[in-house]
């Protein structure tokens, strides 16, 4: 963060981690600018996507993160890509469920532009296999994850999609959706960002609520009317919930080695992939 600040021309004095997950985010004092750390230097072609996504989003108007834009983006710092981001001012209340299907009803309506016309499909495993592979997991944890992994991809594979490809976020909960202190939803988080069917926008919320009760009935109720969609009634569903799960787990296994709350909510998340039939008590992350 530090060595990408000084190529940008950036202070990073008092620079705060706000996040460690998938990417490192810290926040910057001396600016309003948010950077973005990712792993390693493969994610170097998802971080220029990304930009590219938020460029395109900004010439359509549509309310979502915005990049730095007078800086040459991504930069690669010690193996790392680096993304730089507008601040998004929080207001003093988060995203609803209704304003999270209205924003995915909307993005899921725009064309493409042409410069896009090389997303990618949506990939549910192309990091599996790193996250699996680096994990301080136990061995037989890794055996049984890997066996799921291929059991999903036979399913993945027999899925049929009756509605039309286009924009897709990819990772759309709840979390990646950020109220400003205008009271206007923003969508933040391009990474998975992709063409492809909209159902794995669906997923996410659609999981969430039917399989590990996180939503009120209200509250998917809000969603689904401002959607117009209810994914658990489409026969593909069991299929993409094992896709999420199976995700949700191994994206909080990278994570453990953090504090001990981390390591048994991976614990209690693979008890449950370990018994399809269980009650899933697992908790927000």
């Amino acid at each position: 963060m530090v060595a990408a600040c000084r190529a940008a021309g950036l202070d990073d004095g008092g620079a705060e981690l706000i996040r460690l997950g998938e990417n490192a985010l810290f926040r910057l004092v001396s600016a309003p600018v948010v950077v973005r750390v990712t792993r390693g230097e493969e994610w170097l072609s998802t971080a220029r996507k990304e930009v590219a996504v938020s460029r395109w989003l900004a010439e359509e108007g549509f309310s979502a993160a915005r990049i730095v834009d007078d800086l040459e983006q991504p930069l690669l710092i010690e193996g790392h890509p680096v993304t730089f981001w507008r601040l998004i001012a929080e207001g003093d209340r988060k995203a609803t469920y209704g304003e999270l299907g209205g924003v995915l009803r909307d993005l899921h309506s725009l064309s493409l532009p042409d410069a896009l016309d090389d997303l990618p499909s949506f990939s549910p495993f192309d990091k599996q296999q790193l996250r699996i592979d680096r994990a301080a997991v136990p061995d037989d944890d890794k055996v049984f994850l890997r066996k799921r992994w291929r059991e999903l991809q036979d399913k993945f594979t027999g899925l049929t999609f009756k509605t039309p490809k286009g924009p897709v976020h990819g990772d759309a909960h709840v979390q990646n959706l950020m109220v400003d202190d205008q009271g206007q939803a923003i969508l933040i988080d391009f990474e998975a960002f992709c063409f492809d069917h909209p159902e794995w926008d669906l997923m996410v919320t659609s999981v969430e609520h039917h399989s590990l009760g996180w939503q009120t009935d209200e509250q998917y109720a809000d969603f689904v009317a401002a959607y117009g969609r209810d994914l658990y009634e489409w026969p593909g569903y069991e299929t993409l919930r094992g896709i999420q799960e199976f995700g949700m787990t191994t994206w909080l296994m990278q994570n453990i080695q953090e504090n001990e709350e981390t390591a048994a909510e991976y614990r209690r998340r693979m008890a449950g992939l370990r018994n399809d039939d269980a009650p899933r008590n697992w908790r927000p992350w």
